[in-house]
């Protein structure tokens, strides 16, 4: 069979793209280098890497002062500037925005309160303000944005929305994806936030080096993310994770023991109970911990059930509370031993609150690779200067 115009031009965008992924994540490189990691011939990189040069996806290192007698190899890079992606929480009481690079560095972060009774319009405008800050910051306009993905509090099903189940006062009527898809002509996607922060994880927290994890936001709301043979798992509808729905598993009322801990300051906000009791326990006092055992033998019996169900390798104990791990993760691990058949591994997350749009972030890297495997590699836009 004859090969075709259209077959060749399609073979040089593939091998573009594998000389592209041998430069994203690694150190300025050689023709040579590059070659071994492609696994194509020295002279096809050449041409490759200088056509990547022209059209704006890989740069050229300039050689330092060197020992070396004679003329130094070239080295090229990726350049991770060619275009940025948004991550973004919209979360009950504060909304975060990320502006990162195509190598997931962040280029800035604004993060601002949220009110927990706003109506969708108030806090899809709040989102709106955040994000012009977010881009003003970096001198730039939707325009360079490849890819947005954005994290919200509920199951999310296929068009995007909270249908089922959150918190946030009438969300469950609102279109992330198509209020943002009026300012940003690049793909915008919603997602859990519980599975955001489960794919942080996995990226760049505490659970990288596994495959099977259970992440648990734990805070004034309870719930999970999964992730299984290393993906993402969403569920026929997008509820995967979503067992604190069923009371017999008391994470709905958990909070409720160290809101209610004898000695609580009468004035304090939910969340500054719960900071008020950890810090107690710490300390030794004798009603606080007994209100953390209570806490945490409620929280094992979510935990336990998705443990037995889906054998983990790693339980990854995040969220708001995740700030007082050092006197919860004791007692959740001899409870949990009294339920699980085999404990799998315990650990704390070091993402905080910025778990979720770090998972966004990530997301929205992974929807601007997608594109490029099935679209080619097209000029990016010129840098700015």
């Amino acid at each position: 069979m004859a090969t075709t115009g259209t077959d060749m031009s399609r073979m040089r965008e593939m091998n573009q793209l594998s000389i592209v992924s041998a430069l994203r994540g690694n150190p300025p490189s050689t023709v040579t280098e590059l070659a071994g990691r492609a696994g194509l011939s020295r002279p096809a990189v050449d041409v490759l890497v200088r056509g990547l040069v022209a059209d704006g996806w890989a740069e050229v290192e300039e050689p330092g002062a060197s020992s070396v007698v004679g003329r130094p190899a070239r080295r090229y890079r990726f350049r991770a500037t060619a275009g940025h992606v948004l991550g973004i929480d919209i979360g009950v009481h504060k909304i975060l925005v990320m502006l990162s690079d195509l190598e997931g560095r962040l280029v800035r972060t604004v993060r601002r309160p949220a009110d927990p009774e706003a109506p969708p319009e108030a806090r899809l405008a709040a989102v709106d303000g955040v994000i012009d800050e977010a881009l003003r910051g970096a001198d730039m306009t939707p325009a360079d944005i490849w890819a947005v993905t954005v994290g919200v509090t509920g199951p999310v099903d296929a068009s995007g929305r909270t249908t089922l189940f959150t918190p946030l006062p009438g969300w469950h009527t609102t279109d992330p994806a198509a209020h943002l898809a009026d300012r940003f002509s690049c793909p915008v996607q919603v997602e859990n936030d519980c599975k955001l922060a489960a794919v942080a994880e996995r990226w760049n927290g505490v659970a990288q080096d596994a495959d099977d994890i259970v992440y648990l936001l734990a805070g004034l709301r309870t719930g999970a993310g999964l992730i299984l043979d290393g993906t993402l798992r969403r569920g026929h509808g997008g509820a995967a994770g979503e067992i604190g729905a069923l009371k017999a598993v008391r994470w709905l009322s958990a909070p409720e023991h160290l809101q209610s801990c004898p000695g609580v300051p009468a004035t304090a906000a939910p969340g500054e109970a719960a900071a008020w009791v950890f810090q107690a326990a710490r300390e030794g006092d004798r009603d606080a911990r007994a209100a953390v055992r209570r806490y945490t033998r409620d929280l094992a019996v979510g935990v336990a059930a998705l443990v037995l169900a889906l054998d983990p390798q790693v339980v990854v104990y995040g969220g708001g509370f995740s700030r007082s791990a050092d006197v919860v993760l004791d007692p959740l691990r001899r409870e949990l031993t009294k339920h699980c058949l085999r404990m799998p591994e315990l650990r704390a997350s070091t993402l905080g609150d910025e778990s979720v749009a770090l998972g966004a972030v990530r997301l929205a890297l992974d929807e601007v690779d997608s594109r490029l495997l099935s679209d080619g590699l097209a000029a990016p836009t010129a840098p700015r200067r």
